[in-house]
């Protein structure tokens, strides 16, 4: 499982293994462009990045975190591109893609969606049973993102499978009615 905290000057990633208290951290960091450099080589050097997690690391389903933007349209365009390219590179991997937005990832590790970047970290911290504080704030955030889809994704596939289920089952009725 990968989580990835889309960002252009520096976005977050975590490697995360196990299921609930199993959970274990395997990498973490951050992949940083220098802002004086161009946006189109910034952009090259994520997607280079994004391509080498995930050839070294294989996962099978990568979280990035919902572009949820406030007040800088600037900010907002950067990460968006940071994001676009994080979802690309996974489904053309293909791996499973999962999005959450900061509010459902702060409710699922800290049981708040108002939690502060601290709070978290120190979630984070407890569930991994990291030594420190994870740091900086974007790796634990990727870290909280692979997380939060590790307590969702039973309830996803349950309800995914029940969809197909109920889907197949509808057809073999319709069929047998002789209608489709």
């Amino acid at each position: 499982m990968l989580g990835i905290d889309p960002g252009l000057t520096r976005c977050g990633y975590a490697v995360v293994e196990g299921r609930g208290a199993s959970a274990r951290a395997i990498s973490m960091g951050v992949i940083r462009t220098p802002a004086s450099d161009p946006l189109p080589s910034r952009l090259a050097t994520l997607r280079l990045e994004f391509t080498a997690l995930i050839s070294e690391f294989e996962p099978d389903v990568v979280a990035v975190e919902q572009v949820f933007f406030q007040v800088n349209v600037r900010t907002a365009m950067a990460t968006g591109q940071a994001s676009g390219l994080a979802l690309a590179e996974a489904s053309l991997a293909g791996c499973e893609v999962m999005q959450y937005t900061p509010n459902q990832v702060k409710d699922a590790v800290a049981g708040w969606g108002g939690a502060g970047k601290e709070q978290v970290q120190r979630m984070v911290q407890q569930r991994l049973k990291l030594s420190a504080l994870p740091k900086p704030a974007d790796a634990a955030d990727a870290a909280a993102l692979a997380l939060t889809h590790l307590a969702m994704s039973p309830i996803g596939r349950q309800l995914r499978d029940g969809a197909a289920h109920h889907s197949t089952v509808a057809g073999r009725t319709a069929a047998a009615k002789g209608t489709r």
